[in-house]
C-alpha cells in the first residue's frame, strides 16, 4: 500500500472518513483493480494504525456507494462500476446508453411471429391467438452482456421491423423514426429475480445470480399499448435511477 496515502490519516476529519478517502483514492487510481481483493480488516487496521471498528465504518461507506462488495468467508473486493439508466423519462436502452457515451450492440437471438397468449393479448389489448412478433435480444454494453429482452409487438409493427437492422437500432427509435409512431408513456413493474440456467448462459452470470427484472408496457401517443416486454438486467453491472420530488401541500 502507498505509505504516503496511509500517512494522510492524521487530519481533523473523522478517522473512518480519512480511511474511506484513502481507500477510495487507491481504487480510483487503479492501485486496487476491479474484482481485486482488499486486505483484511486486521491488515488494514495495522496499515492505517486505527481500530478495526474504524476500518469497518470506512468499508461500509465504500459498500454503500457500490465501490466494493463482500463475499461471506472470502473477503472484500473492488466492484466493477455500474452503468445506469434514468427512468424519469421514456427512453430505449440503447438510446439512453449512447447518450452517456457507451457502446451498445444487440444480439438478436430470435425474431418470430406467434399467437398471442391470453396474458400478452390482455396487455396489448388484442384478441387471444392473434399474431404478434416475439423478439429476443441480448444487449451488449461496451461489449459485455448486460440485459436480455423479451419483446412482444402487434403483427403490423413486427412486419415493418423485419426491414430494420435491430442489431444496431433501438426498437423505440425504429418505431418513432422509421414507422412514424409517436410514443407516449410506459408502465413499469420492477422486481428482483434469480438467474435460471438460460439467463445464466445468456448474461454470463452464475446460476441464481441476482437479476433486476422489469416488466414494461409502452403506449403510443394516443394511449394505445404497442410494446410489451420483459427486461432482465445483470445486478452486477447495471442499475436504474429515478429522481423523485416531495409533494408539497398548497
Amino acid at each position: 500500500m502507498n505509505q504516503a496515502i496511509v500517512n494522510k490519516v492524521n487530519g481533523e476529519r473523522p478517522l473512518y472518513d480519512q480511511v474511506y478517502q484513502a481507500l477510495l483514492q487507491q481504487i480510483v487510481d487503479g492501485i486496487y483493480q476491479i474484482h481485486q481483493q482488499l486486505p483484511s480488516e486486521k491488515e488494514l487496521s495495522e496499515l492505517f494504525n486505527v481500530s478495526r471498528i474504524t476500518i469497518r465504518q470506512a468499508l461500509n461507506q465504500l459498500q454503500l456507494e457500490h465501490l466494493i462488495y463482500k463475499i461471506q468467508g472470502k473477503g472484500t473486493f473492488v466492484s466493477a462500476p455500474k452503468s445506469f439508466q434514468n427512468i424519469s423519462e421514456l427512453q430505449g436502452f440503447a438510446e439512453a446508453m449512447t447518450d452517456l457515451g457507451h457502446e451498445v450492440f444487440n444480439v438478436v437471438k430470435e425474431f418470430r411471429f406467434i399467437p398471442a397468449t391470453p396474458h400478452i393479448a390482455s396487455k396489448l389489448k388484442i384478441s387471444v391467438n392473434s399474431t404478434v412478433v416475439e423478439i429476443k435480444r441480448i444487449r451488449l454494453l461496451n461489449r459485455k452482456p448486460v440485459s436480455f429482452e423479451l419483446t412482444y409487438l402487434p403483427e403490423a409493427i413486427g412486419i415493418a421491423l423485419q426491414q430494420i437492422n435491430l442489431s444496431t437500432r433501438d426498437v423505440f427509435l425504429a418505431i418513432e423514426e422509421d414507422l412514424s409512431i409517436a410514443l407516449g408513456h410506459a408502465d413499469l413493474n420492477i422486481d428482483a429475480t434469480l438467474a435460471d440456467e438460460e439467463l445464466s448462459e445468456l448474461l454470463q452470470v452464475n446460476v441464481h445470480a441476482p437479476l433486476l427484472r422489469v416488466e414494461r408496457l409502452t403506449h403510443d401517443h394516443a394511449g394505445h399499448p404497442i410494446d410489451f416486454e420483459y427486461l432482465y438486467f445483470s445486478g452486477e453491472c447495471f442499475q436504474y435511477r429515478l429522481r423523485v420530488d416531495r409533494k408539497r401541500n398548497t
